[in-house]
């Protein structure tokens, strides 16, 4: 507080030099002022002298008050810095007694923590105590004498045995009998959910292996059926030769360059077969599983060829004559022929019409052609053309005894 007073008295003296100084300099301007005018007026010259005179001994005066006043300033200054002195001894004082009083709070503190801590134990004691003396059904009372030393080391040594023992033991589940049960019922449901799956594992196995009997049966019928009727109906598509349809057992071929077999590509292959008969004699299938069908076809004047020998005719022949021996060994209701007879020359081309007319009656046939002679053999043709607007129309008409008529035609 004081403090701070002085520095309000500094500064109010600081003021008032400050104005002092103000005005003394707007009197020596004033009488610079009158100096000059004085120059042009001599009758100005002795009150110029005057007043000069008078403001150089306002002028000491002036420099003797500022002096007081920078005196008593330094004084004060001096004070300040004592009095600041005191304060700062003072605050380090303050310190120690705060850090002091903090100690002993903190003393305090952990005493009283310590007191509880002893109260908890002696609490906790006595509960223990209290609790032992009522499973042992004797009275908690004080003894009138304290053990002796041995005695208590060997309570000690046996409180010590009897918990190692209890830890020996582990934790006790007092939910063991319920789990326990709850357990043995999930391992009867799970047996039972096995041994119902190993008998439907077991139907499903002989309902695969009587699939695969009655498919191997089937098969061999109707191949038997469809080689028949293809060695018959060779005989109609060329007339004069012979064909035969023939299990054969599925080869990779080996590849071949200038006379020599690549062996690397060959073992590849080899055990690629290798692979896949083991494979399908793990999953329990024979070895007509593995077979495959191979035409032969012995044209009139010609040797024994594979198919990959005929011609394109010759093959064409064959595939019509393979169809239909399928065809007769399994029949369909509908069967779609695209361009079949487009390799055909004109003989071969009657007797794929004869073959048509001579099972129309057993299946509907629907071939796509452009040649003018399955045309005129069909009972419907069916066609697109496009009018002179653009527009694509699909015209239908039917073929009998009175020459054509136009069903209709719809716009497409």
């Amino acid at each position: 507080m004081r403090r701070a007073e002085l520095e309000g008295e500094r500064a109010a003296e600081r003021r008032a030099v400050e104005r002092i100084e103000r005005e003394r300099s707007a009197r020596e301007q004033r009488l610079a002022a009158l100096q000059a005018q004085a120059l042009d007026d001599a009758e100005l010259a002795p009150a110029a002298t005057r007043f000069a005179q008078a403001l150089e001994a306002l002028g000491a005066a002036l420099a003797g008050v500022l002096d007081s006043f920078e005196q008593e300033l330094r004084a004060d200054s001096e004070a300040g810095e004592a009095l600041a002195g005191t304060l700062r001894e003072c605050a380090g004082e303050e310190s120690g007694l705060q850090a002091r009083l903090r100690e002993l709070a903190e003393a305090v503190t952990s005493a009283e923590v310590a007191a509880q801590q002893a109260r908890d134990q002696t609490a906790e004691a006595e509960g223990e105590l209290g609790g032992l003396a009522e499973r042992l059904g004797l009275e908690a009372t004080a003894a009138e004498q304290g053990l002796a030393p041995g005695e208590l080391e060997a309570l000690r040594d046996r409180v010590a045995r009897l918990a190692r023992r209890r830890e020996a033991l582990g934790p006790v589940n007092p939910l063991a009998a319920e789990e326990y049960r709850e357990a043995l019922e999930r391992v009867e449901e799970l047996e039972l959910q096995r041994s119902d799956l190993e008998s439907a594992l077991r139907e499903l196995r002989t309902l695969i292996r009587n699939t695969d009997r009655e498919i191997a049966e089937n098969f061999r019928q109707t191949f038997a059926a469809a080689a028949a009727n293809f060695e018959t109906l060779v005989g109609d598509v060329f007339p004069g030769g012979r064909g035969r349809l023939r299990l054969v057992r599925e080869a990779v071929p080996r590849a071949v360059l200038g006379g020599q077999a690549l062996p690397a590509a060959g073992e590849e292959d080899a055990a690629e077969l290798e692979a896949a008969q083991q494979e399908a004699a793990a999953e329990g299938l024979g070895p007509d599983e593995l077979l495959g069908v191979e035409i032969e076809v012995t044209p009139a004047g010609k040797s024994m060829k594979g198919l990959s020998l005929l011609s394109g005719g010759e093959k064409s022949m064959t595939a019509i004559a393979f169809l239909f021996a399928v065809f007769l060994a399994r029949p369909c209701p509908f069967y779609i022929l695209d361009e079949v007879e487009a390799a055909l020359d004109d003989l071969n081309i009657d007797r794929f019409l004869t073959l048509l007319r001579r099972h129309s009656s057993r299946a509907q046939f629907i071939v796509v052609t452009h040649q003018k002679r399955t045309m005129e053999a069909a009972d419907w043709l069916y066609g697109v053309s496009m009018g002179g607007d653009g527009t694509s129309k699909v015209v239908s008409r039917r073929l009998g005894r009175d020459g054509l008529a136009e069903v209709g035609a719809d716009a497409a």
